[in-house]
């Protein structure tokens, strides 16, 4: 395996060089950085997180024409289209995080506008596999993980108007917390379930095996703990809120919050081991959601609305059973369910021997 994975290296290392050498001799002298900037970002090295000066030559590209950072984009998607290897594919998606994180708007709105009017996803390596080694195997489980990660992440920036994690489009407190107070419940519950989807795709991260300290899986961590922090704070901002429209919550309302905020509750551990920056902070977070989740819990709309339907059921439960006894029967079973409550088995079947006539 030792002699496999060192020819493998040596191969990566070969082809790095091709590549620049054909880029040096195909490319337009006009994008001839920015090939050459990209080939020695998204190196076959999976010892070797990109280089930022490289990284930072892609993202001055953003700082040109719209065309110029169209052109930027698509050489970027295009080899991480294409590459099977997973090194280079996960340094691609780094590159795509630090777009998201750092680049200028025009950068960051080519790298978004295709999934948004319909067009080919990008993003999508679902079925992306390098089982060359051990290594490059668990790495192909980050790529698959990382590209869906990011895919849902520029889908949540999308929904709040605003590239989250971005530093170039970072909001201000007040700024937000007014924005956040124009809003309905409806649009207010959109949001936070938007936040809760990632934060529970950040927690569905994979578990390593042979790709424990490795350094391009630390790079990935570490971007998405900061990640994390952004994204956890915009629900503080957002359970703030709702902290203040509890007596105007409708059951329903009441209900959808509910089960967010549980969602979230029962993704804190795994979150919570993403990073210790803000330690304090965060458990303070995690402390009003927890109170805004009992408080919604136990309000009257909530215990009352509630008993009222559950009753309501229970009624309709008996006065079906009066019709229901010539044609149902204990013993075979039909399962409903919802993604938000519990399944409901309800059993039911047919008498053979019973036939209905028309007058």
């Amino acid at each position: 395996m030792g002699r496999i994975t060192i020819l493998r290296d040596f191969i990566g290392i070969i082809k790095d060089k091709a590549s620049q050498s054909k880029a040096a001799l195909l490319s337009n002298p006009k994008t001839l950085s920015l090939h050459l900037a990209l080939l020695r970002a998204t190196t076959h090295d999976p010892f070797t997180p990109p280089d930022p000066r490289h990284l930072a030559t892609l993202l001055s590209f953003g700082h040109s024409s719209r065309a110029t950072a169209a052109t930027a984009i698509e050489a970027l998607i295009d080899r991480l289209q294409t590459t099977r290897d997973a090194s280079v594919a996960i340094k691609c998606l780094i590159t795509v995080h630090h777009i998201i994180k750092r680049g200028s708007f025009i950068l960051q709105d080519q790298l978004s506008v295709y999934p948004s009017t319909g067009g080919r996803n990008n993003l999508k390596l679902s079925n992306f596999r390098d089982n060359t080694t051990p290594l490059t195997w668990e790495l192909s489980s980050w790529v698959r993980w990382y590209a869906s990660y990011l895919e849902n992440l520029l889908s949540t920036s999308r929904g709040l108007g605003f590239f989250l994690c971005s530093t170039s489009s970072s909001v201000d407190k007040d700024e937000e917390e007014d924005k956040v107070s124009s809003l309905i419940n409806s649009e207010l519950l959109k949001e936070i379930n938007s936040l809760v989807i990632l934060l529970e795709h950040i927690s569905k991260r994979p578990d390593s095996l042979h790709a424990n300290d490795n350094i391009l899986v630390d790079e990935v961590l570490g971007l998405v703990g900061e990640d994390y922090l952004s994204s956890i704070n915009e629900v503080s901002i957002r359970v703030s809120e709702f902290r203040e429209r509890l007596s105007c919550l409708s059951f329903v309302e009441s209900v959808e919050l509910v089960c967010a905020l549980k969602g979230l509750e029962d993704c804190k551990e795994r979150l919570s081991s993403l990073t210790q920056r803000k330690k304090v902070l965060i458990e303070t977070v995690w402390g009003s959601i927890s109170e805004i989740k009992d408080q919604v819990g136990n309000s009257n709309v909530y215990r009352e609305e509630g008993r009222l339907l559950t009753m309501g059921s229970r009624n309709k439960v008996s006065e079906s059973a009066r019709f229901g006894e010539q044609v149902l029967k204990h013993g075979d079973s039909g399962k409903f369910s919802s993604g938000r409550f519990p399944s409901l088995n309800i059993n039911f079947s047919f008498r053979s021997n019973e036939s209905v006539e028309c007058a």
